[in-house]
């Protein structure tokens, strides 16, 4: 089974009483903290309603590996390697 690697990385000083609440309920007190949920609806769901707070990642139980949750990531940069003269 999947888990979730939840960390806080945007404070939730200016947001509203039930973020704050989604944020404390998710286990995460302090910055760039990071907790590990098993990968259920309802974590998902607490983690959507704040997801402008926090980063999330897939973490796979076969070898430790970690890949980020839906997430856009940045085409590699084409060219050379840096090994020219």
């Amino acid at each position: 089974m999947a888990q979730l690697k939840i960390t806080y990385t945007k404070s939730v000083i200016g947001y509203s009483k039930d973020q704050k609440a989604t944020v404390k309920s998710l286990g995460l007190r302090k910055l760039n903290q990071s907790v590990v949920h098993a990968d259920t609806p309802v974590i998902r769901g607490m983690a959507f309603k704040v997801r402008h707070l926090v980063t999330v990642e897939e973490v796979n139980d076969d070898a430790g590996s970690t890949r980020a949750a839906p997430a856009y990531t940045a085409p590699a940069p084409s060219g050379t390697s840096g090994s020219e003269q």
